[in-house]
């Protein structure tokens, strides 16, 4: 009997769910279809539709459903990013380069903090874009967000964090090429410059393979061991904003997502996942996070996003100008 009635309530809450993580999917095809044939961001597209029916769906029965994507079905997608990544390719990059990208990001995160301050945003904020700016644009900002304790302005500001770095990536992706090619760049170092600088993985591949496939190679190298640095940033917010528990052991335990995401990252490295698998893996992960930022979006009006002001924007923006000025720099001295 019992067995009877949690299966009951099993099917009642998936189908409570159902509302709401079907909308999600449905702005994910929308916005997925756009892109494919009208080219841009997929993420940023997912998330302005959202954005765009959320007067629809107060009072709704989607609401729990549109929660549980914004959260569940995100840590998923987070957790399977790890296949993207083996130590295998990690290694093609050399003791050098791997140290300078390293440096970057911890300055441009360290930078993104102290700057916050400045503008008159809390760490948090700082941290949050800091962090998306420097490791890989809406994806870490979608994670470093889910590893960071609630607040009440924790939604909008993931929020104008993946508008900004998504918008700013794609105008990196159109403009950098070039600055690469004016400043005599060998493809190698172009390459090093594309993935160590542009936030999101979709727009280094578009620019990095625009200049030659040996920098597209280079570049995609890059940028998968910026990803990779998501595990420590990530641990490191966890530590940081730890909530208050009275099981300290659980308290100082990794979110199951980041575990997720490393297990996945052991896994592609041992070389147990098919390239099949691998492929198969990457692409549920983007339909994961692609699902998940329209329901974010649905819970968020672009009236309290735009609230945050153009000071969020300069931010942001420095925060990509340092990152960019550092792998420059690096490839001038040391290159």
């Amino acid at each position: 009997m019992s067995v009877l009635v949690l299966g009951a309530e099993k099917y009642a809450r998936i189908k409570s769910l159902m509302p709401g993580v079907m909308l999600a999917v449905i702005l994910a095809f929308a916005a997925t279809f756009i892109s494919d044939h009208h080219g841009g961001p997929t993420l940023l597209y997912a998330l302005l539709f959202g954005m765009s029916l959320n007067s629809l769906i107060e009072g709704s029965s989607a609401k729990s459903g549109i929660e549980f994507t914004s959260k569940s079905v995100l840590r998923i997608g987070v957790a399977l990013l790890g296949v993207r990544i083996g130590l295998d390719q990690i290694t093609q990059l050399g003791l050098t380069s791997t140290s300078i990208l390293v440096i970057a990001v911890i300055i441009t995160i360290i930078s993104g903090v102290l700057l916050a301050r400045f503008f008159g945003f809390d760490k948090r904020f700082g941290l949050l874009t800091g962090g998306a700016t420097a490791i890989c644009g809406a994806s870490a900002a979608l994670a470093i967000s889910a590893a960071m304790p609630n607040s009440p302005n924790k939604e909008r500001s993931t929020l104008f964090a993946v508008v900004a770095v998504t918008t700013l990536s794609t105008l990196a992706m159109i403009l950098y090429p070039p600055l690469a090619l004016w400043m005599e760049m060998t493809p190698e170092e172009s390459g090093f410059f594309i993935g160590g600088t542009i936030h999101d993985v979709a727009q280094v591949v578009g620019a990095g393979y625009s200049i030659s496939p040996e920098a597209g190679d280079s570049a995609t190298v890059a940028k998968l061991f910026r990803v990779a640095l998501l595990v420590p940033i990530t641990l490191f917010v966890t530590t940081v904003f730890k909530q208050t528990n009275p099981n300290k052991m659980k308290a100082y335990l990794p979110p199951l997502f980041l575990i997720g995401f490393i297990v996945f990252t052991g896994l592609r490295s041992t070389g147990v996942l098919s390239d099949f698998l691998i492929t198969q893996l990457s692409e549920l992960s983007r339909w994961c996070l692609i699902t998940a930022i329209a329901a974010v979006g649905l819970k968020t009006s672009l009236r309290d996003v735009l609230q945050i002001g153009h000071q969020a924007l300069v931010l942001v923006v420095v925060e990509t100008l340092i990152i960019a000025g550092l792998i420059i720099g690096s490839i001038y001295l040391v290159h």
